[in-house]
């Protein structure tokens, strides 16, 4: 673990398969986002490396950057079914800064380890000073472990 990515775990009460159906799901990221950036989101659930989807966010939320209302392409940069998705997004702001965040899931009997993480390792040099990293606390991601853990457990 670098100074520059963190990771959070926490153990669900429920199938990777139904995990993954959230995680690749435009609605289920705006369903279980702690930050409350997310407000909507428009696209189809994804199946692959590649793959789209667009939010629509509001800044004003963590109130840190004068940004208001604003959309992002969410793009797939890896994807294996119900084991692990990630992606970096595209907007605003360009080029892209090349932030990732991503989940892997792990079985583990009737429960998954899921390991959600944010990485800002890889971002365009043009930004490493204009922008405090990370965008998005560790505690957020441990929240919305929180929320994944209530949706789906509530649907299982």
């Amino acid at each position: 673990m670098t100074t520059e990515r963190f990771e959070v775990q926490r153990m669900i009460a429920a199938s990777p398969e139904a995990i993954f159906a959230i995680l690749s799901d435009p609605q289920g990221h705006v369903a279980i986002d702690s930050s409350g950036m997310l407000q909507s989101a428009d696209g189809e659930r994804v199946a692959g490396v590649g793959g789209e989807f667009v939010v629509h966010m509001d800044r004003e939320a963590l109130n840190d950057r004068p940004m208001g209302k604003y959309d992002v392409t969410v793009i797939i940069t890896e994807f294996e079914a119900n084991t692990h998705i990630e992606w970096t997004i595209s907007g605003t702001i360009q080029p892209p800064i090349e932030h990732l965040y991503g989940y892997r899931l792990e079985p583990r009997g009737s429960e998954t380890l899921v390991t959600s993480y944010y990485d800002w390792s890889k971002i365009s040099p043009q930004y490493r000073d204009s922008i405090h990293f990370p965008i998005i606390p560790e505690s957020a991601l441990r929240a919305t472990l929180g929320i994944l853990a209530r949706t789906v457990e509530a649907s299982e």
